[in-house]
């Protein structure tokens, strides 16, 4: 499957700057979950900003 990596990045929600990640979903993704984590993606725009991306921190954001 070919990377849509340019197509990506116009919608990835991710602001932490030096991110290698970006655009990249499937390794952002793996990343992310191999630390128990959810990608930029998955939190609301206030959440997102506090980089935690924890299962605990998108539970919480959810329920607002």
């Amino acid at each position: 499957m070919e990377c849509k990596k340019q197509e990506n990045l116009k919608g990835c929600p991710c602001t932490y700057p030096d991110c290698p990640r970006k655009g990249t979903c499937c390794d952002c993704i793996k990343h992310h979950w191999q630390n128990k984590e959810l990608p930029a993606c998955f939190f609301s725009k206030e959440a997102e900003k506090t980089y935690d991306r924890s299962i605990e921190k998108f539970i919480e954001d959810q329920g607002k």
